[in-house]
């Protein structure tokens, strides 16, 4: 009799090569849509709304300002970057035209399944209502996906409607959030500076929405600690946390390698609280200093809830193929590895159980499969 040692198969696994992440089916939870637009977009949109102010007008230039000022170390350059975006997406037209190029360009990464963010209060310039910025967005996405089916790629595309910590619109937006739930949107977000703005400020909108059934996720644990974790989970009930990597402040490493967790780690963990994590924008905003070092890695091991992000596609210059590459180049990951990231975003996705259920046994775990046994043809 033959005994099947999984250990020894797995160490003849090799890491995943360029070309199959590219055709890994991918799950994304964490991107925001006015960080994500194509240089060339942004433009035509100022050319068409009239918008002088772009540092360049060359899109290749263009692209690689946005990524320049997004590694500069500078908040100030930072939140210019959307200064722009934004400009350009205060019309009915460019944001349906966003939305569209997200879908098509995230459908052509091998995104099959994605949550895309946006805080419809900052695109109300040009007079919009509220509730005609998610319609515009929601055709949009729509009509993207239908063009990346036409183009032979398949993507499914929920909203989350965000709030700013620093405003006092949070209450308003979880309302609108609600409204839309069948609509296109399936939960609600807060976003912006941690440091002086905790999520509590915002209790009453987490108290609607959990008195609703309704999901949110906060941005909690990027630039501030442990406390904005904490109150993200116990006060206010957050179903997934925004990027959430300062947990590890909560995780002692020993000199002998052996590994202690904190309460609120080790809460974190046992209660499968989604991480959506975003490897490259970690490493701009200095979260990490190299993929390497990236809190990922040990969290992974230790079989948190882990999902890869993008966060802002334009800023960082990357896609969830690119967010996958760094890691597999850090850590040797195979696809076993990315197949665990992305069931792990399927589970945590704001969308009906019988669809995430799915779309992990019909697409996820097939598409996997397939590439996995490609070995036997080679």
């Amino acid at each position: 009799m033959v005994t099947h040692n999984p250990q020894t198969v797995s160490a003849l696994i090799p890491a995943a090569t360029s070309e199959q992440i590219r055709r890994a089916p991918k799950v994304l939870l964490h991107d925001h849509l006015d960080g994500g637009l194509r240089p060339e977009t942004i433009i035509e949109l100022a050319d068409a709304v009239g918008y002088d102010a772009l540092p360049e007008r060359d899109p290749v230039k263009l692209g690689q300002w946005f990524r320049d000022a997004a590694d500069s170390g500078s908040l100030e350059r930072y939140l210019e970057t959307f200064a722009h975006t934004c400009a350009v997406m205060q019309t009915r037209e460019a944001l349906i035209r966003v939305a569209a190029d997200c879908a098509e360009d995230l459908a052509r990464d091998g995104v099959v399944y994605a949550e895309v963010r946006y805080a419809p209060e900052q695109h109300l310039e040009a007079g919009l209502t509220l509730d005609e910025v998610v319609e515009a967005v929601n055709e949009g996405f729509r009509l993207g996906e239908q063009r990346a089916r036409e183009n032979g790629d398949r993507i499914k595309i929920g909203t989350l409607l965000t709030a700013m910590r620093h405003a006092a619109r949070s209450r308003e937006i979880a309302e609108l959030a609600n409204r839309y739930r069948d609509h296109g949107v399936v939960g609600f977000d807060i976003a912006g500076a941690e440091a002086g703005y905790p999520p509590t400020r915002h209790l009453d909108a987490f108290e609607y929405l959990a008195g609703e059934n309704n999901h949110f996720t906060i941005h909690a644990g990027e630039a501030f600690g442990l406390p904005s974790i904490w109150e993200a989970i116990q006060c206010c009930g957050a179903d997934r946390l925004g990027h959430g990597v300062r947990i590890i402040d909560d995780i002692t490493v020993k000199d002998d390698g052996q590994v202690e967790l904190g309460r609120l780690a080790a809460y974190v963990r046992d209660k499968r609280i989604p991480l959506e994590m975003c490897p490259t924008s970690n490493l701009q905003t200095g979260a990490a200093d190299s993929y390497a070092a990236h809190p990922i890695g040990l969290l992974r091991r230790l079989h948190f809830r882990v999902t890869v992000n993008t966060d802002n596609r334009l800023m960082s210059g990357t896609s969830m193929s690119q967010e996958f590459q760094h890691l597999v180049d850090a850590f040797g990951y195979t696809l076993d590895d990315l197949q665990w990231f992305t069931v792990n975003a399927m589970k945590s996705a704001f969308i009906p159980f019988d669809e995430r259920l799915a779309m992990i046994n019909d697409v996820i775990k097939p598409g996997y499969a397939a590439l996995k046994a490609e070995w036997l043809f080679a």
